[in-house]
């Protein structure tokens, strides 16, 4: 599949067909993942791009359904294709390499003319590229805001290329070609000074030297109009060449006879194309330019890359001095230099008149020598430009910082293949060990050095036992680098490095940071690592060092491997012991704090605020266990519980509170209880239904259990789990006493919300009512997002009971919206369920399906089984109104299998009573008397009067069926009746069963009798 977006967005399959991408939405979701090809695309942030300010109602379920149009419409066009979209929390991701779309190719293609010192390879390969351009990139997707900042990234690349095959012409003795050609370009982009210098150069070098000068003279006066500026010193010296006719001039070649040649890597670079264009940019304008980050990310290998770049500013060529050893700087540059003189003062007049790029490798040792030597050098030689590498800013007025990140995932993964590849002839990337080499990628923070260690070991372990042996990273990349500098040529050497340049407090903080496991705030680290007088400038320092990430927040982050490195540190210097208490400490209150924020109006922030603490809250709550700790322990698992519930982390939060009660003995039984309560119902959440407990922790509801918010919890994951609806009511009955003894709102609010679960699946809505009723004003009292997420439920369903279904809608639709706001997709995907039942009740059976589809789909995505089901109930309803009954009968006997497989109460009232009328419909009486008498029996057990009805309405159609019309007018009369005293009419959407089987009766008894035999 390749993708352009040089000119309109179209895609083709491998074969070169066209493939169409219809609707304008759809082609924009593909841009938007285009751009960001590689990475993950958060859904907020394709639903901004997509819909813009014109937000949908349903924002979530929106952007689902375009992204699976396109990916019907790429598999349409090759049989595959739409698994390029992956889903990838928390958003999309397109998976897609630089030779997949044009501006990849675009991308490579120039920066291997960049590279190379040939003028003649180098125009071939820049025409080449730029005949990859067929329009305005992204043309014809309007005036979309995401795409500007790429489109405006393009169109610059496309101007640096035409330059630089200007550039090259010109060498190659193109000048009276170019000095006509370049009259457009330079009148559509007439302050691009490095173009304007190559249509100078042309204009001169074709005899018409007042041309050259009227255009230079052009400039000056637009740059000091439109910018107030003057020309570059480049441009200024090209003028005063022009007026002497500098022989020079005349030469065809840029760079001067003798000059220095950038340094050959030895391989090639990956996944820093951008990182070459903006570097090289930086140098055209700032005469130094640092680069820095951590050890082993590759400053060097892009340093040497943009070298390559810079003949037209740098005509003198480039000098690569790598500062080792104890040596001055001065002495080290005038050896690279071949300078005899000694000291910095001879290399300003060696430097004076030279036009020369200094790359400065490895500045961060001799920091404040190289400072003090790049800043009389750039004082006294105007013509000379610094390109530094560094751990750290050489901190020089006018110095250009530009930090080196990490490559992304996917260019990780490229390199690491690459590598291996030639470790391994034949080693390629497949279905069965992507997941190992992504696996390491991420966990050797996508550093290119460290990649490359790693992928020597692919021969002797391969890549999977080398993902499960990183744990022991330093002895395992140790070695089997040679060639480079020592520093280079183990992970352990590089970061030894790093640490050695520290001064003591810097090297305490970085030990102590490492006891973090998912980063921290600055008062986390304040409180944590020592105090605020203690930490607050060695950390800055560290971050100016690259040993330490910032993030918005901010949040301070140690890379995987320093992080390691750090933990070693912290053994030696005995402070393991003490960091771990002093850590567990400080996540335990917050956990506390949080979880008070979680009930009530503050739920949003309580839940961020633990979503970015997470990583943290594990390993303060692993300390606690691996010590033995049980009242540390349950701190921060009692803490957690309904943060891991909100958040669905159903997994984490049964590992966790098993990991507590297992370390949590009988003496204290107020605690355990709690926690097996907990435990039980997060157990039951994730499907363990059917089944008693494991052995040795407590079912959950003795006497012992004084926690009445842990008892209600248990009842309410019984309910959500189909379970058992019975045991379920009389834990949430008692839950409820406690909580209302005890004043607590919050608590009583959600038992109640429960109890109207409960009271509406017994069809007892006047109870049903009241408990909703309650639980709704005392959520809206708390400001409770969720507790108003869990009564809109009920609620909904009495109105779509009693015929309101614009109210329904409403409610369910609310409900939806804070489910998607609090990310909660088990509830999300019942509201979805509900809406799906409204459209059926309005006769809408397209949007009834789609609902139900998408409601489906979002329960099986999260493990949510009860939510599927219920969703497929809703497709089976609509499959049988809409006249199919196959399909309907097929989902309708899966679903009934779930219900009696988890025993749970009224639930397969329903089913049977749909799979009777099926069998009525079709006429086989026999049938449908026995799914009917089964489906009254279930109903009046459960006591649901409207159940009742509806199977005494099936068994009335069933004995019409069979001949039988005065019974089943009787029939239909109980049914009548019981539906008047519940106060739920028959929907008139749901008549048709009930008016199907009237008229056969009405047919074989006349009005008069059949009105005798209902009454």
């Amino acid at each position: 599949m390749y993708f352009s977006v040089l000119g309109p967005l179209t895609v083709h399959s491998a074969a070169g067909e066209p493939v169409r991408v219809p609707e304008a939405k759809i082609r924009l979701l593909l841009a938007a993942l285009l751009v960001r090809a590689g990475r993950t695309v958060s859904s907020d942030r394709l639903v901004d791009d997509v819909w813009g300010a014109r937000t949908p109602r349903h924002p979530a379920g929106a952007l689902q359904t375009k992204v699976s149009r396109l990916r019907r419409a790429l598999e349409l066009g090759e049989p595959g294709a739409g698994k390029l979209v992956e889903s990838r929390a928390p958003g999309y991701l397109l998976r897609t390499g630089p030779a997949d779309v044009d501006s990849g190719r675009f991308a490579d293609t120039t920066a291997a003319a960049y590279a190379t010192e040939d003028p003649r390879t180098r125009a071939e390969l820049l025409t080449k590229a730029l005949a990859l351009w067929q329009g305005e990139p992204f043309a014809g997707l309007g005036e979309a805001a995401f795409l500007r900042p790429a489109a405006e990234s393009l169109q610059e690349q496309r101007l640096a290329a035409l330059e630089a095959l200007a550039e090259a012409r010109l060498e190659l003795g193109e000048h009276h070609v170019l000095a006509g050609e370049l009259g457009g370009p330079v009148a559509r982009h007439p302050l691009r000074e490095r173009l304007r210098a190559v249509h100078i150069r042309a204009l001169y070098r074709a005899g018409r030297q007042s041309e050259a000068l009227a255009a230079w003279a052009d400039l000056r006066k637009l740059l000091a109009e439109e910018l107030g500026a003057d020309p570059s010193p480049e441009l200024a010296a090209l003028h005063r060449a022009i007026l002497e006719h500098d022989e020079e001039l005349a030469a065809a070649p840029v760079a001067r006879r003798g000059a220095a040649a950038p340094p050959v890597p030895p391989t090639d670079l990956t996944g820093r194309a951008e990182a070459v264009s903006a570097v090289g940019e930086l140098l055209a304008v700032h005469r130094l330019v640092t680069l820095t980050g951590p050890g082993g990310v590759g400053k060097t290998r892009l340093a040497e890359a943009v070298s390559g770049r810079t003949a037209g500013i740098c005509p003198d060529g480039v000098r690569v001095v790598a500062l080792a050893g104890p040596a001055a700087v001065a002495e080290q540059l005038s050896a690279a230099l071949g300078i005899r003189e000694e000291g910095t003062a001879g290399l300003e007049d060696a430097l004076r008149s030279r036009r020369i790029l200094l790359l400065l490798d490895n500045c961060e040792h001799v920091i404040d020598s190289a400072a003090e030597v790049v800043r009389r050098i750039l004082a006294a030689a105007p013509g000379v430009r610094v390109l530094a590498t560094s751990r750290e800013p050489i901190g020089l007025a006018g110095e250009a910082v530009w930090t080196v990140p990490p490559l992304s995932q996917a260019d990780a993964e490229r390199l690491f293949a690459r590598r291996a590849s030639a470790a391994v002839p034949g080693f390629a990337v497949t279905e069965e060990n992507a997941e190992a080499v992504a696996e390491i990628c991420r966990r050797l923070d996508r550093l290119p050095l460290a990649l490359e260690l790693a992928a020597t070991r692919v021969r002797a372990l391969g890549v999977r036992e080398l993902s499960a042996r990183l744990d022991d990273r330093f002895r395992l990349l140790a070695g089997g680098r040679r060639g480079g500098p020592a520093r280079h040529r183990t992970l352990r050497a590089v970061i030894d490095w790093s640490w050695e340049l520290l001064a003591d407090d810097e090297r305490t903080v970085l030990r102590r940071l490492s006891v973090f496991a998912g980063g921290c705030t600055l008062d986390a680290a304040e409180t944590v690592c020592g105090g605020r007088p203690d930490v607050l400038d060695p950390l800055i320092r560290l971050v100016d060092r690259s040993l330490v990430t910032v993030a918005d927040g901010p949040r301070y982050r140690l890379p995987e491997s320093v992080a390691a490195y750090a933990r070693e540190r912290l053994a030696e210097a005995g402070e393991s012991e003490d960091l771990g208490q002093r850590h567990h400490t400080y996540f335990a209150d917050l956990a506390e704090r949080a979880a008070d924020r979680l009930h009530g109006p503050e739920q949003r922030r309580g839940l961020v605020c633990l979503d970015r603490e997470s990583a943290d809250l594990r390993a303060a709550l692993d300390w606690a266990v691996r010590r033995g700790d049980a009242d540390g322990a349950a701190r921060v698992s009692l803490a957690s519980a309904w943060y891991w519930f909100l958040r669905g982390r159903l997994g984490e939060a049964r590992r966790s509170l098993a990991d507590t009660l297992r370390i949590t003995g009988d003496d204290r039984p107020g605690p355990r209880a709690r926690l097996a309560l907990w435990h039980r119902g997060f157990a039951l959440l994730a499907g363990e239904t059917g089944k008693r407990p494991e052995s040795g922790y407590e079912d959950g509801d003795g006497d012992r259990a004084d926690d009445g918010r842990a008892v209600w919890f248990l009842g309410h994951a019984l309910l959500r789990a189909g379970e058992d609806l019975a045991r379920s009511e009389t834990l949430v009955d008692r839950a409820l006493a406690g909580l209302r003894a005890g004043g607590d709102r919050w608590g009583t609010a959600a038992a109640l919300s429960t109890r109207a679960a409960q009271a509406l699946l017994r069809g007892d809505l006047a109870g049903t009512r009241a408990s909703a009723d309650s639980a709704h004003a005392l959520f809206e009292e708390e400001g409770d997002a969720w507790g108003l997420l869990q009564t809109s439920y009920p609620l909904a369903a009495l109105a779509a009971i009693t015929g309101d279904h614009a109210r329904a809608a409403a409610l369910h639709e609310r409900g939806f919206r804070l489910a998607e706001e609090l990310e909660l997709p088990a509830d999300a995907a019942d509201r979805l369920t509900g809406l799906g039942r409204v459209a059926l009740l309005d006769g809408d059976f397209p949007r009834a399906e789609e609902l139900h589809r998408r409601a489906a789909a979002l329960a099986a995505e999260h493990g949510y089984a009860a939510g599927e089901i219920h969703a497929e109930i809703g497709l089976a309803l609509g499959a049988r109104r809409a006249g199919d009954p196959e399909r309907a009968e097929a989902l309708l006997h899966k679903t009934l299998t779930w219900h009696q497989e988890v025993e749970f109460g009224p639930g397969p009232a329903l089913l049977l009573a749909e799979l009777g009328f099926l069998a009525e419909q079709r006429g086989d009486a026999p049938a449908a008397l026995s799914f009917h008498r089964r489906g009254l029996a279930i109903a009046r057990g459960g006591g649901d009067p409207r159940a009742v009805a509806l199977a005494q309405e099936g068994l009335a159609g069933a004995h019409a069926l069979a001949g039988r019309p005065v019974r089943a007018a009787r029939l239909l009369g109980a049914a009548a009746r019981a539906r008047t005293r519940a106060g739920a009419p028959l929907p008139p959407a749901e008549r048709g069963d009930v008016d199907r089987v009237t008229a056969r009766v009405l047919a074989a008894l006349g009005r008069e009798a059949f009105t005798e035999a209902a009454r």
